[in-house]
Order: C-alpha cells, then sequence, then structure tokens
C-alpha cells in the first residue's frame, strides 16, 4: 500500500507546466476568489448593518469588529482540525462548504423584497433579516478563518524539496493574488451596492454587492474540487499546539501542588512540568513564553488598524467623494490601504530599512514595532483632525429640550412674522427665514402682518426640527415636521412645496394637493430630471445635486408658464463639503505603520522562537487581532463619547501609552538564537555527538540562506 501511495505521488508530480506543479494554479485561482469574496463582502459590510439593518454607528461598529475578530480566532481551530484530524485538503474542502453557504446566506439575508409586503422599500421583519445575516456572518468566520492556515501550506506541499525556487515564486504569486483580490473587490462591491435593484422597489443593491462575493465563493471552491485528482495529499502530523497547552496546564498544576515554602524553588515556572515532559520541549515553550510575553501590548495596535472599515468607513459617508473624473464610493476608501501596501513594502525593504542601516542606526525589529505602533496614533490623530473639519459643517441640530423652526412663505407678498414672545422676522413672497431659530419652550402663537392680522398657536416638538408653511391662503398655515439628521449614504432629502392652484403630479413622488407638502424622497449625487404635470401641461425641473443635503422647493402659479424657471430652492441642510481625499493621509500613516508593525512583528516572533513553534506563535499573533477588535466593541458599547473626534483622540492617546510600555519591555528583551539553545540542550541530553551537532548546525544554516526569502514571502502572507 504505502509503495502505492508513493507511485501515487510521483504521478501527480510528473504533471508539470513550466516546472510548476500543475495543481498549484487551481489553489492561486481557489485563494483569489476567496480573497474577493471575503473582502468584497467585508468592504460594504457596515454600510449594510447601518443603513439597510438601520442600526446606529455604535452597534454596526460593534457586530463588525466582533465579526472580524471572530475571523481571527477560527484559524486556530482550522489549524487543529487540519493538523489532528482531517489534514489540510478534507479541511480546506469541508470548511470552504461551509464558507460558501455563509455567502449565500448572507446575499439573501439583504433582499428586501423577502418580508416588504407593503412594497414601501423597507423590510417589514427586521428580525428575519438581522438573524439570516448573523447565521450567514458565523458561517463565513467559520470558513475564512478555519481554512486560513491551511491553503498557503497546502500549496508548499505540492512541492518537491529540489524546487525551492518554484516554491518561492508560488509565495510570491499567492501574495500577489490575495492583494489583487481585496483590491479588486473593494473597487468593485461598492459600485455593485451604489445600483439600484428590487423586484416591486428600487433601493440600494446590497443583493448584488452581497451576491457577487457568494458567487465567487461558490466558484473557489469548484475550483479546488476540480484539482483533486492532481493534488499531493498529506496525512495529519498533529499539532503542536496540543502538547504546548498540555506541557503548561501541567506545570502550572504541578506548582500549585508543590506551592509550599518546604519545595525548593526552581528557575523557570515551566520546570516545574520536567517531571513528565522532555527538557527540550520545556525549553522550546520557555522560547515561546518569551516571545507571547511581549505579545500582550500587542492588541491595541489591532484597535486602532481594523477601524479603517467601520470608522474610518462611516466617516467617509459624511464626506464628499466627487473627484471630477470619477465619484468615489465612501466603502471604496479601503482601496487606499492595498494600493500602499502593495507600494511601501518594496520601499520599506529595499529602500528605507537599509538606508537607516547604512547611516548606522540600530533600527531593530522591537523598535520598528515601536515607530510602527506610533505611526498608527498619528493616523487617528489626523482622523480627529478630519473629524473636526467635518462637525464645522454640520447642521446644529436641536437637544432634547429644544425646537428649532424654520418659515417658509409661499404667500404673495413679504410678511412680518412674529413668534412669541419676541422672535420677529420678515420674510419675502417665496422665500425663507434665513435659518432655524432654536427655540426653548413648546408652545408658541405665530403673528402674520395681514389685514386683519393672523394669529395662530402652535405646539412644537422637542428634539425636532419644524418648519411653518404660510400657503396663499395665511388662514392655514400648518407645521411640516424636517428631518433632524444628515441624510443616509450621502444621499439628498428633497421636497416640493406646491404654490399653484391645482394638483400636481411629479416624478416619483405622488400627487400634490395645493398649499400641500410633499414627502420627503432620498436622491443621489448627479444631475437629476423631474417632471412636473397637470393633465396636458407640463414642465421639466432639473437640478446637480451633491451629497447629503436636504432641500424644499417651492413651486409658484407661475410654474408652467415659465417652463418651471420659476421654482425657488430653499436649502433646508448644507452638502458635504469636507473631502475624502483628506482621508488620504490617515491611510498613509495607518499603512506605513503596518508595514512596520504587522511584518516586522511576524519575522521578529518566527527568529525568536523555534521552528516547530511557528504554529503557537501564529495562534497567539490572531489573538492579539481578535483582542484588538474585542477592545473597539467594548469602547464604542460603553465609551459613548458625545464627539466623534474625542474617541478618536482617546484610542491614540491609548495606542501612545501603550507604544511606551512596549518599548520598555523591549529595552529589556535579549536576543537569543534559538538554534544554538536546541543544540546545547540535545547536547547536554547526550542526544548528539559535538560533530554531529555542528555538521546539524551547518546544515541549517545553509537551509536557512536558502529559505530566507520562501519566510519572508510565507510572513507577508
Amino acid at each position: 500500500n504505502l509503495t502505492d501511495e508513493k507511485m501515487d505521488e510521483t504521478k501527480k508530480t510528473k504533471k508539470k507546466c513550466c516546472g510548476y506543479p500543475i495543481s498549484i494554479f487551481f489553489i492561486v485561482v481557489n485563494e483569489f476568489c476567496e480573497r474577493f469574496s471575503y473582502y468584497g463582502m467585508r468592504a460594504v459590510l457596515v454600510l449594510y448593518f447601518r443603513y439597510f439593518l438601520l442600526w446606529d454607528d455604535d452597534l454596526a461598529t460593534s457586530i463588525y469588529h466582533a465579526f472580524v475578530a471572530l475571523c481571527y480566532l477560527t484559524p486556530i481551530l482550522g489549524a487543529i482540525i487540519a493538523d489532528s484530524w482531517l489534514g489540510k485538503f478534507k479541511t480546506i474542502i469541508y470548511l470552504s462548504i461551509v464558507y460558501a453557504i455563509g455567502q449565500v446566506t448572507m446575499a439573501v439575508s439583504t433582499i428586501h423584497d423577502i418580508t416588504d409586503a407593503n412594497r414601501d422599500g423597507t423590510p417589514d421583519n427586521f428580525t428575519f433579516h438581522t438573524a439570516l445575516s448573523m447565521l450567514g456572518l458565523v458561517l463565513i468566520a467559520l470558513g475564512t478563518g478555519g481554512i486560513k492556515p491551511c491553503v498557503a501550506a497546502f500549496g508548499g506541499d505540492q512541492f518537491q524539496e529540489h524546487q525551492s525556487r518554484q516554491l518561492n515564486t508560488f509565495f510570491s504569486v499567492f501574495y500577489l493574488c490575495i492583494n489583487a483580490g481585496s483590491l479588486l473587490s473593494t473597487l468593485i462591491t461598492p459600485v455593485l451596492r451604489a445600483q439600484e435593484c428590487g423586484i416591486h422597489t428600487q433601493q440600494q443593491c446590497y443583493p448584488l454587492a452581497f451576491g457577487v462575493p457568494a458567487a465567487l465563493m461558490v466558484v473557489s471552491l469548484v475550483v479546488f474540487i476540480s484539482g483533486s485528482g492532481m493534488y499531493i495529499k498529506t496525512d495529519p502530523e498533529g499539532n503542536i499546539m496540543w502538547s504546548v497547552c498540555k506541557c503548561i496546564g501541567f506545570a502550572i498544576k504541578n506548582r500549585f501542588r508543590h506551592r509550599s515554602s518546604r519545595y525548593p524553588k526552581r528557575e523557570h515556572w515551566m520546570d516545574w512540568a520536567d517531571e513528565k515532559y522532555d527538557k527540550l520541549l520545556i525549553a522550546q515553550i520557555k522560547m515561546v513564553l518569551k516571545v507571547l510575553f511581549l505579545y500582550i501590548p500587542l492588541p491595541m495596535f489591532w484597535t486602532l488598524f481594523d477601524q479603517k472599515g467601520s470608522r474610518w468607513t462611516l466617516q467617509a459617508t459624511t464626506m464628499t467623494g466627487d473627484f471630477g473624473a470619477f465619484i468615489l464610493q465612501p466603502d471604496q476608501m479601503q482601496t487606499v490601504n492595498p494600493i500602499l501596501i502593495l507600494t511601501l513594502v518594496p520601499i520599506m525593504d529595499r529602500l528605507i530599512f537599509p538606508l537607516i542601516q547604512k547611516c548606522g542606526l540600530n533600527f531593530s525589529p522591537l523598535k520598528r514595532m515601536t515607530v510602527g505602533m506610533l505611526f498608527a496614533a498619528m493616523a487617528f490623530v489626523s482622523a480627529a483632525l478630519v473629524q473636526i473639519e467635518i462637525d464645522k459643517t454640520l447642521p446644529n441640530f436641536p437637544s432634547s429640550s429644544e425646537s428649532q423652526l424654520k418659515v417658509v412663505n409661499i404667500y404673495n407678498r413679504t410678511l412680518n412674522v412674529t413668534i412669541s414672545p419676541n422672535e420677529h422676522l420678515l420674510i419675502d413672497s417665496f422665500e425663507s427665514s434665513a435659518d432655524y431659530v432654536t427655540l426653548d419652550h413648546q408652545d408658541i402663537s405665530v403673528s402674520l402682518n395681514t389685514n386683519p392680522v393672523i394669529t395662530k398657536a402652535f405646539s412644537l416638538i422637542k428634539g425636532e426640527r419644524q418648519t411653518l408653511i404660510i400657503p396663499s391662503d395665511p388662514t392655514i398655515m400648518y407645521m411640516q415636521e424636517d428631518i433632524k439628521s444628515k441624510p443616509n449614504e450621502g444621499k439628498n432629502a428633497i421636497r416640493f412645496v406646491n404654490g399653484w392652484t391645482a394638483d400636481l403630479n411629479i416624478t416619483n413622488l405622488d400627487s400634490i394637493e395645493p398649499s400641500a407638502t410633499s414627502n420627503y424622497t432620498l436622491v443621489s449625487h448627479g444631475k437629476r430630471d423631474f417632471v412636473l404635470r397637470h393633465g396636458e401641461q407640463w414642465c421639466e425641473f432639473s437640478r446637480k445635486f451633491g451629497f447629503g443635503a436636504s432641500y424644499t422647493f417651492l413651486i409658484p402659479s407661475t410654474v408652467f408658464s415659465t417652463d418651471c424657471a420659476s421654482i425657488i430652492e430653499v436649502e433646508d441642510m448644507k452638502p458635504n463639503s469636507v473631502h475624502m481625499a483628506l482621508q488620504i493621509p490617515q491611510y498613509f500613516l495607518i499603512t506605513t505603520g503596518e508595514v512596520m508593525f504587522s511584518v516586522t512583528g511576524l519575522q521578529f516572533s518566527y527568529s525568536q522562537a523555534p521552528k516547530n513553534m511557528k504554529s503557537v506563535l501564529q495562534a497567539g499573533w490572531l489573538c492579539t487581532n481578535a483582542v484588538g477588535n474585542i477592545i473597539v466593541l467594548i469602547v464604542a458599547e460603553l465609551g459613548k463619547l458625545p464627539k466623534q473626534w474625542a474617541e478618536y483622540v482617546l484610542f491614540a492617546s491609548l495606542l501612545v501609552a501603550v507604544s511606551i510600555v512596549f518599548s520598555i519591555m523591549a529595552y529589556f528583551y535579549t536576543y537569543i538564537d534559538p538554534a544554538e539553545i536546541e543544540a546545547q540542550i540535545r547536547k547536554e541530553q547526550g542526544l548528539e555527538s559535538e560533530e554531529k551537532e555542528k555538521e546539524t548546525l551547518e546544515m541549517e544554516e545553509i537551509d536557512e540562506s536558502q529559505k530566507n526569502d520562501q519566510e519572508v514571502k510565507q510572513t507577508k502572507i
């Protein structure tokens, strides 16, 4: 049987194209499709929470980061399943099926027509859509996390020992596919989301934005299965993490049993495990724990870094994305990160770091990581400055104890409007008051200087904005509720006041009676045309809109005779004026921090621990990422800071404090050579002669130099 298996593997390795196993082409395509699927879905996720499920910013941010945290915890489970039970191939297949089901479930949850019985464009049963989307996200987290540690390693299994050059090229292409999938999906899915689709009502096309990633995940699974007959499939070899956990558990338990002072102390608490476990394993675990201790402050970096997909995306929704030649969607700003990654990694590796070294500066890995943290902190200071500029352009909305009132006059002459107790407004015909008047009392009376004087009492709503409409017959003046927040998704809220003498039909609006006001309707940026019609009479009104404004259009009695040119525009809320380009500095700073912190951090970790402990370090590294996202969740739900810029400053300050702690820890850290320590222990145990040990060390040095490029590629992945 063993002979047959070896012959079968030999046949598989003979299937080559340009010196590469044909099987790796299936793996590369699979990785591109999977990364497109994951990053495409994640790019629009926080806006789906905010504008489809109608959650507030804090809840949308919390659930987004809970999902990301889960995605960084499940790779540990995937690695254990692959190494101890199913093997890499079966783990990828089974969890990819779970992954695909999750993506399809998520796409189905975004179809508003499923529960939109009254066909108003809004789901009637949010519980159904929320439950379905949460189920989909859990399955996606299990799938993407579970296959994450398996695919790159499975690709490496397809090469023979003499194919080191091809293996290095494979990791380069694999890394390129990850970035290409991320970049393209983050560009494409926001465009799909911005389209309008629906069976009964046209809404933002979330089904298409989530459906395309779901389709790509199905394609990824089909492609991977198609290459099944060509793969080299290795059996599970056992997972070192389980052995490490058992050894640490025994040491703690044994130390607790011997806590009495009559037992002699040992040099290290892990030495309490030497009654049962090999000294080499204990020494290896000590080296790993030394690195893991340095991981304690690291989650704070990820707390800031992963907010580019949540808080920064929500920040972009309050900005303008008009770049002249093209319109950038808020969720497309995330593409700046992969673009800068592809640019900065080679610049840092080939230019910046060598230049610093030539200047004689000791820019050690731990110092690089500290500087990376400070860059991330500066990114959030930059985000806070941008937020302050945005806040300057936002309307001054009423507090819960105040009311705001605007007056619109469509009477045929100028009116002097008196609002009790002492507000006096002079408003021309078909004009409005300059801005909203803020009042701290609910009950008011309004007097008009008509002949005779007209006085009417009104009761205002606390915490709301309202408009007093004075029609052609002032005796029937009335209150109209206004919106009290920026329109969602950067759209514009518009309404019409009919000052004509009969009913009017307007494109996409219900018929408006004389002197009445239409409900708000949301329109996207760009030029929009409206046809006003009454019987055989009609005219077309056009207006170019920006982002996030609110308008009331006053229709005079001369509307048809002037071909709609006499329609008056009242700006209730100014459009977004802060440009998305102002976010580029914060993306540059956070990406520079990522290159210095993330890539350097893993390279340092792997250099300071035995090679057979890489999976333990990878698990620890992923846990720091998960904990970082959990911190965002806690701050978003419990912090409740009144101003968003204050939250950015808080995070920046926390990271600066953490970076100081980390720099102190790094100062006292002593760099080690794990191979040398292992060799010394083997020598003490008499497992190898001194000559054989020297020979082994020499071979390891040669092997290390040959695999250096491969290690760098795997680290970046």
